[in-house]
């Protein structure tokens, strides 16, 4: 741990990062400078002293429920999006790699030759190591989304908070891009997100993170430097919480 550590005001992070963050101003794919920009994000808030767990979604891949929109089974359309978190994760393995930083993808779905299976005891582990932790294949499960796999690690892993990072800058009453006076929320109940529809992640997510009172913090990915001020508590940000 580096002597910044008491500054901070979350020391384990879980952040949910959506696969559609890889792709940039892409449509389809991995965007290798956008990747390389998230590592340095993460390089920074780990050089501060916090430890670091990475959910990565696989929209900019496939999703699965746009795969049994069109007609396929659902837990098959369910899997290859979960093959495509896997593919999302070695490439922020790999950005990491490049500027220093020993991170390890931990699969749900064991694959030996490509990553490490997820066992919570070697995860917990390679967080106290100071390791960034990249949770790759969702819960390992079909029908639960990468938002419930975040919120499902964050509790194993005893963080301090899921951060699920967006384009924006927090929850919004609409879409701030296309309602132009969408009201901005610094701070809401789980029962209020739930009441009130905001879909700032799935309903079971959310239950998860009120059920062990986890913090789930939105704010936005597309600032340099933000992964770092959110752990200072300097961030523009949504705080959802009790």
């Amino acid at each position: 741990m580096t002597e910044n550590l008491p500054d901070l005001k979350y020391k384990r992070l879980l952040l949910k990062l959506s696969g559609e963050a890889l792709m940039g101003k892409n449509g389809y794919g991995i965007d290798t400078s956008v990747v390389a920009r998230l590592a340095g994000d993460i390089k920074d808030a780990s050089a501060a002293g916090a430890e670091i767990g990475v959910v990565v979604g696989g929209g900019n891949i496939f999703r699965g429920l746009q795969g049994a929109a069109a007609g396929m089974d659902r837990a098959n359309a369910d899997y290859m999006g979960m093959l495509a978190t896997v593919m999302n994760a070695l490439a922020l393995q790999g950005g990491l790699q490049q500027i220093g930083v020993d991170g390890r993808v931990l699969s749900a779905i064991p694959m030996p030759t490509v990553c490490e299976p997820y066992i919570r005891a070697r995860a917990l582990r390679h967080m106290e190591e100071h390791r960034i932790v990249i949770f790759a294949a969702g819960t390992g499960n079909p029908f639960f989304t990468t938002d419930t796999a975040a919120t499902l690690r964050a509790v194993e892993m005893n963080c301090d908070a899921v951060v699920k990072a967006t384009q924006v800058d927090g929850v919004y009453s609409g879409d701030p891009k296309k309602i132009a006076d969408a009201v901005r929320y610094d701070a809401l109940t789980y029962e209020e997100v739930l009441s009130r529809d905001l879909r700032v992640m799935d309903g079971a997510a959310i239950a998860l993170a009120r059920d062990n009172a986890l913090p789930v913090i939105v704010c936005s990915i597309e600032e340099p430097g933000n992964l770092l001020k959110l752990l200072k508590g300097e961030a523009r940000a949504t705080v959802i919480g009790a």
